[in-house]
């Protein structure tokens, strides 16, 4: 059992210091935490949300005492001036807290957590109540905060469920998330895609970045003209891997030009004439307008967010 004798095990007595208060949060999207935040009357916060949650910089003394004691034990507390600031937020889904980046997610090793982890998650859901077979191998590839691991482990206790990233600090926030869920069958793994873990896989989830970013960050930048890169490497991955009957569930995101879709016909490329049978949806058809006004997506008319199921015959 972890003991506050290290950072690391600080930061899991701290998300169970916050269970125990009943803290909880519901991250929302970048733009709308930058315009709730520029209100004047949330320059400073003024509970321990505006703290975990809203990423908001405080004065010494608001928060309980352990709660700040085990921030600042597990080296996330920072100084600014006569303030401090939380370099992690805490963030609520399917009754469990996720430690995650601190807003803005600006570094290159940020881990990210936001509605798109909701969705992603939901799906997986959505997709194990379908599956007429058992999952006794699976992998959550580019797995961030664990959250898609942590979900197929909770409703599959037994089975082996790999938590695979090339971030060292998202696979350390993914090992106290799971350790907070109490999902133990959740391993953590240093893996380029699955080059670096063996074997085959009842199920494959992913939720990899998929949008152009001009700073070409790792946690966001999907890679390639159109973000596509990241998310066409899994799929064919996912081909050589998956066990029989075995199924893929792949959250990403396509910015849709003159109503063309042009992840879904890569797709259809890579997948049509093989043993997967696959569905591909919209799953919000209009997401992060506010990137439209930018360079990378200046002939899209749309940002949507799909989600593809493929499952070996």
């Amino acid at each position: 059992m972890l003991t506050t004798e290290t950072p690391t095990a600080a930061l899991q007595a701290l998300g169970t210091e916050l269970k125990s208060l009943g803290y909880a949060f519901t991250t929302v999207t970048p733009a709308t935490h930058e315009r709730v935040n520029r209100r004047p009357e949330n320059a400073v916060a003024t509970n321990l949300r505006d703290v975990l949650g809203w990423s908001r910089p405080f004065e010494p003394g608001l928060l309980p005492p352990r709660v700040e004691a085990l921030l600042s034990a597990s080296g996330a507390l920072a100084e600014e001036g006569e303030l401090r600031r939380s370099t992690v937020r805490f963030s609520s889904y399917d009754g469990e807290l996720f430690v995650h980046s601190a807003f803005p997610t600006t570094a290159e090793d940020a881990v990210f957590f936001g509605p798109d982890t909701y969705r992603m998650a939901d799906a997986v859901i959505a997709c194990l109540a379908q599956r007429p077979r058992p999952v006794k191998r699976a992998v959550d590839i580019g797995t961030g905060t664990g959250a898609g691991a942590i979900t197929v482990a909770k409703r599959i206790p037994d089975a082996e469920v790999l938590a695979v990233d090339i971030n060292t600090a998202a696979l350390r926030l993914a090992t106290v998330n799971a350790a907070l869920a109490g999902t133990p069958n959740v391993q953590p793994r240093l893996s380029n895609l699955l080059d670096d873990v063996s074997g085959r896989f009842d199920l494959i989830i992913s939720n990899p970045p998929f949008m152009i970013d001009p700073a070409g960050r790792r946690y966001r930048d999907g890679g390639g003209d159109g973000g596509h890169d990241l998310s066409l490497r899994i799929i064919e991955a996912a081909r050589t891997r998956l066990a029989p009957g075995g199924s893929l569930v792949l959250f990403s995101g396509v910015g849709i030009v003159d109503g063309e879709d042009r992840l879904r016909a890569s797709i259809a490329s890579l997948l049509t004439g093989t043993d997967l049978q696959w569905n591909y949806r919209e799953m919000d058809p209009d997401v992060y307008d506010e990137e439209l006004d930018g360079d990378a997506y200046a002939h899209a008319e749309r940002i949507a967010v799909v989600v593809l199921t493929a499952t070996r015959s």
